[in-house]
């Protein structure tokens, strides 16, 4: 099969689809990769290892995305929807809940997409979101930390705090993966922690894990209501597999909150869960709203770029790997990976993004 690699377009994102790694497991098994020039530079791998991995380096993009399957890391951007094809495989992050134009542009490109956030395991697991929710959890008390300082336009305070002076405060909305590992960070940063979930039960694991380091409370609105004005570092991370997050926090709310607090809303990729965050970018990634500084970057692991693309292909890979065998095939044989099937031939399959754009469903 021919598998083209495009370079990421999305504002400094230096993630890759495939790295040469994974190109060289594919050529292995005589499968022809398409790298387009320079779309590893930015994770620090050169066009020369990709072609030592047994790759072809093509100089233009179209020719990286004609071919059978193509691998990103990133949804298509506007300048890339007229590289979609009829009947082309299409493996990589979508977020379809929080992007109508681009599910109408895939619904009429005939392309087959293939999501990684909905590919499933029979627990409820989503083993393509885990690396880079893990890493998008550290990463949000990091660059937190960072903007709390005053010269980034934050309040001054050092979550940490030192003998004498208390530490600074973290509030996380929901305890998944991105809501565990910011915990491990503020917890290590000193921070006092609390996190707020629904499900009872994953509240008794945190427990488990984390112990008395971290406050677990059963979230409400009136719980959250209570703990949010105090926070200094709000933490976003609520999931809803395939579609947009619930609103948890509304602009009053943020009202309440300190001046030069911050708010992380790892959530913006699936519409956010604070109702005064909005996109933004690596290059301008924070704005200044109610007083509170908000960060919205919906790729935050593009920041760490060596890690997290070696870490999403120890992931993908597999997955990859068996498209790239069987073709369609594929979803047939392994049922987890049936689950990301977003769009197909012309029809929105997967039904959470179905509940999400009933008017496109036909």
């Amino acid at each position: 099969m021919e598998i083209g690699v495009p370079k990421e377009t999305k504002d400094q994102e230096f993630r890759v689809g495939l790295s040469p790694s994974s190109v060289r497991a594919l050529t292995e098994q005589g499968h022809a990769v398409f790298v387009e020039a320079n779309a590893g530079s930015g994770a620090g791998f050169s066009d020369e290892d990709y072609i030592q991995a047994g790759a072809t380096i093509v100089t233009e993009a179209k020719a990286a995305w004609n071919r059978d399957l193509v691998v990103k890391v990133k949804e298509p951007l506007e300048p890339e929807y007229e590289f979609l094809q009829k009947g082309q495989m299409l493996f990589t992050y979508l977020h379809l809940a929080a992007d109508r134009r681009l599910t109408e542009h895939l619904l009429n490109s005939g392309a087959i997409a293939i999501a990684y956030e909905t590919v499933e395991l029979p627990d409820k697991r989503l083993p393509l979101l885990a690396p880079m929710s893990v890493i998008a959890g550290r990463l949000s008390v990091q660059f937190g930390a960072r903007y709390l300082e005053r010269q980034q336009g934050g309040r001054g305070v050092l979550l940490g705090g030192i003998p004498g002076v208390k530490p600074g405060k973290v509030v996380i909305l929901g305890g998944g993966v991105v809501g565990t590992e910011a915990a491990r960070i503020a917890v290590g940063m000193g921070a006092q922690v609390t996190i707020l979930d629904i499900s009872v039960d994953r509240l008794s694991y945190l427990e488990s894990i984390l112990g008395s380091r971290v406050e677990l409370l059963h979230s409400s609105t009136a719980q959250i209501e209570a703990v949010v004005p105090e926070a200094d570092l709000l933490v976003g991370a609520v999931l809803v597999l395939a579609q947009k997050a619930p609103v948890l926090v509304s602009r009053e709310l943020v009202k309440q909150m300190r001046t030069g607090s911050v708010i992380v809303d790892v959530a913006v990729d699936q519409g956010g869960c604070i109702e005064t965050v909005r996109p933004t970018s690596h290059s301008h990634p924070t704005y200044l709203e109610e007083g509170v500084v908000h960060y919205g970057v919906p790729n935050m692991p593009g920041a760490v770029p060596w890690t997290a693309t070696q870490a999403l292909n120890n992931s993908t890979l597999p997955y990859v790997l068996k498209l790239a065998n069987f073709g369609l095939a594929a979803l047939d044989k392994d049922p987890v990976l049936a689950k990301g099937l977003n769009v197909q031939n012309n029809h929105l399959i997967h039904p959470a993004v179905q509940q999400v754009f009933p008017d496109l469903v036909g």
